[in-house]
């Protein structure tokens, strides 16, 4: 695993910032899709959002060195495409040399922060569309999150819109996640994985903004894998599948890559787009990981 310099990534935001805008402009880029018309791309969008667990471990990711090893780990096996996160991660990378030719996803992010009263107002708080366009990067990604009960949810549903609206005018693909979404009694947010709220997600994102014509899905495997053939004839829009929270055991990670090759061969479905589950393995084996999922498209 390469080993990542903290004091050189320290030594080059102090002295030379300007290093982050011009590695972008110089770096050599590609299609976002290859030759195989398939995406598997790593996530790492998670930190933004206070999200650092993984199983067991509450701040897994929390260790900025390990994670940008582990992503150069990723991103130089071979299939992978290429790369999701906020600023802060794409802006190390950079410096870094790891996003040469590989597909830059830049994450629109999200403030509604995981148990806040705020959650389900869910403004972007990451990438702009003019900030993807600026330096070069290929797609962007957000999170749309719709709880009927929370009045909150209005406004991200029209940022959403906006959003889609100036990725396509600069004919730059956006991600939209969307999920249909509740409170439980105990306050927490959690995402239906029926196979009818899964639908009316997908329709819902479907219709949003002006045009759909750079508009991809990203979608959560159904709680019933045998329902996502029906869901996924909700749109003819492309479509990458989630990894979302897999298990700590290596038991749970294999039931989650059954899930996904499943789903994977149905006719919208382009790709994958995972992250903790690859990134942090129950075998802690990265590579290994990585080249199953690559194996599954």
């Amino acid at each position: 695993m390469t080993t990542v310099d903290v004091s050189e990534l320290v030594r080059l935001r102090t002295q030379y910032p300007e290093a982050i805008a011009e590695a972008a402009a110089r770096r050599p880029r590609r299609p976002l899709l290859g030759d195989s018309g398939r995406l598997m791309i790593v996530a790492a969008d998670h930190p933004a959002r206070g999200a650092l667990g993984v199983g067991e471990n509450k701040l897994a990711m929390a260790n900025r060195a390990d994670l940008l090893e582990r992503l150069v780990l990723a991103l130089s096996r071979p299939g992978v495409d290429g790369v999701l996160a906020t600023a802060d991660i794409l802006d190390d990378l950079l410096l870094l040399g790891a996003l040469d030719g590989k597909v830059v996803m830049g994450s629109l992010n999200r403030g509604g922060l995981q148990g806040s009263v705020f959650e389900l107002d869910d403004r972007f708080t990451g990438h702009r569309p003019e900030d993807i366009e600026r330096l070069n990067f290929d797609a962007g990604k957000l999170l749309l999150r719709i709880d009927y009960d929370d009045p909150g949810s209005l406004t991200t549903l029209e940022s959403t819109a906006r959003a889609i609206d100036d990725m396509a005018a600069r004919k730059l693909p956006l991600f939209v996640e969307p999920f249909i979404s509740r409170r439980t009694p105990e306050g927490k947010v959690s995402n239906d994985l029926s196979a009818e709220a899964v639908t009316k997600s997908i329709a819902i994102a479907s219709g949003l903004g002006g045009t759909s014509a750079y508009t991809w899905l990203k979608v959560p495997v159904t709680d019933n894998p045998d329902d996502m053939a029906e869901v996924m004839e909700t749109s003819t829009l492309p479509a990458v599948l989630l990894g979302g929270e897999v298990g700590g055991t290596v038991e749970e990670q294999a039931r989650a890559y059954e899930k996904w090759r499943g789903a994977l061969q149905l006719p919208t479905v382009r790709g994958l787009v995972v992250g903790r589950s690859l990134l942090y393995p129950a075998d802690g084996d990265v590579a290994a990981a990585v080249d199953t999922a690559v194996g599954l498209l």
